[in-house]
């Protein structure tokens, strides 16, 4: 994932985003991954949807590890994927990009999704990030 420019790197990571959006409840990290998408999209638009998602996470942050509610978790995992997304690769750390940032963000939301079912699946999310990753390239 390394390889890729930072624009097929946010679009990969808001397709991993977009993996778990079931388990998100806020209409503004839907529309960032939706803005995160698209590979048109202005400065302008990543921006206001960035500060859409990394709001509603820093939100939601508070809720992590208060309760046992797992899908609150989870909401707050996939807008911090969606975060992740759109995070320009200059704004992170060294050796750190936004496809793999979304990607770990997006399996926390799975694992708490999991956490809440009686059931697993027979695809896990790890599997299906390397078949989106396999389609996107």
């Amino acid at each position: 994932m390394n390889q890729l420019n930072g624009v097929r790197q946010r679009i990969l990571g808001a397709k991993f985003s977009k993996s778990v959006i079931h388990l998100c409840q806020d209409e503004r990290v839907r529309r960032a991954v939706d803005v995160a998408q698209n590979p048109d999209a202005s400065d302008a638009e990543l921006q206001d949807a960035l500060r859409a998602a990394k709001g509603y996470a820093a939100k939601t942050y508070t809720a992590c590890g208060r309760d046992t509610d797992w899908l609150v978790q989870a909401d707050h995992f996939v807008a911090a994927a969606a975060t992740a997304a759109l995070t320009p690769a200059a704004q992170l750390p060294e050796r750190s990009n936004p496809a793999w940032k979304a990607a770990f963000q997006a399996r926390m939301a799975k694992n708490c999704e999991m956490m809440e079912g009686e059931e697993g699946e027979t695809e896990t999310e790890a599997e299906r990030q390397y078949r989106i990753v396999g389609e996107s390239l």
